[in-house]
């Protein structure tokens, strides 16, 4: 049971539990920021035209086909 719910996603991405929680923390983080980003271009317009885009863009880069 705890391999299934710790270790079968990691393994299937080719990372150990560690490296996975850093990389999925970190993407969390830049999430957190884009939205930020966001939340501010919602209020004042000409501030984070593109942030918010560009961070995405870069973070869908990364993973897509991870672990294919």
């Amino acid at each position: 049971m705890i391999d299934r719910v710790f270790l079968d996603h990691p393994r299937s991405v080719e990372e150990t539990y560690l490296e996975h929680a850093r990389f999925a923390g970190g993407f969390a983080l830049r999430l957190f920021a884009a939205g930020c980003a966001a939340a501010i271009h919602a209020v004042i317009p000409c501030l984070f035209e593109k942030t918010a885009s560009t961070m995405i863009a870069g973070m869908y880069a990364r993973t897509h086909n991870r672990g294919n």
